[in-house]
């Protein structure tokens, strides 16, 4: 499968614009999911365990067909898409999804959802394996490690925090308490902070314009929810320490 630059440029711009616009609909509005959803409207409904697990599986699934379909690819590429992109998919998909204990979400969320990791993993894979190019010395240049440093600080905080959320609950709660421990000592999204260190680093490891447009799509889609949360908390919650921002630590 040849390269098509000009058609992974102007995707990876269409995606940064598509960022923007979800941006500012998240400014307006929180998506109704978990403690956003409107249970009083009538609406077909999946398990949570369901859901995440099929809408996280076409991230990883279809990068791995491309991978073992292809004829020909970097093996750079390949590298760092199985050890950062596949991996987070990996737990998300057969770890994160199965440990889940959040609300059952809307069929339409869910579908949206497989529709964009269905895409965003074609694409991601695509650059990675066919357009992505790197000199026989990268595995030197400190982009790579830099990145790969943040990527997996980013991997651990995200997979540490969803571990403190589950915790909050016993079998058949759905009340929302205070999360502590962690970096949710210091912010109120720190499962969210962890998610966009682990894109962010991608990005740099990968050093492409694809990659750099996924790690801004996460930015502008689950940062704004991170601040949804934290005013959830302080409404919610009297004692809910003040001391707390919503997602950089030390920055509102």
């Amino acid at each position: 499968m040849s390269c098509q630059q000009d058609v992974v440029y102007w995707c990876s711009w269409g995606l940064i614009l598509a960022s923007v616009a979800y941006f500012n609909r998240q400014r307006k509005t929180e998506t109704p999911y978990g403690r956003y959803l409107d249970t009083s409207k009538p609406a077909l409904m999946v398990p949570a365990k369901v859901a995440w697990f099929l809408q996280e599986l076409p991230s990883f699934l279809v990068p791995m067909v491309l991978l073992y379909t292809a004829d020909e690819v970097s093996a750079m590429g390949r590298n760092l898409l199985l050890s950062t992109f596949c991996l987070h998919y990996f737990q998300r998909t057969f770890i994160y999804s199965l440990l889940n204990k959040g609300r059952p979400t809307h069929l339409q969320i869910m579908i949206s959802a497989m529709i964009f990791c269905s895409i965003n993993g074609f694409f991601q894979g695509y650059n990675m394996l066919h357009c992505a190019e790197y000199a026989e010395n990268w595995w030197a240049d400190v982009r790579l490690w830099t990145g790969l440093i943040i990527f997996f600080v980013g991997m651990a905080i995200n997979i540490h925090s969803d571990h403190i959320l589950r915790k909050l609950r016993k079998p058949g709660e759905v009340t929302y308490k205070i999360p502590n421990g962690g970096l949710f000592e210091y912010v109120s999204g720190a499962n969210f902070f962890g998610e966009i260190l682990e894109w962010t680093g991608y990005a740099v490891a990968t050093w492409t314009l694809p990659a750099l447009a996924f790690a801004f799509f996460t930015l502008c889609s689950i940062g704004p929810r991170a601040c949804h949360h934290h005013r959830f908390y302080l409404k919610q919650f009297k004692n809910y320490p003040r001391s707390r921002k919503a997602l950089i630590p030390f920055i509102y």
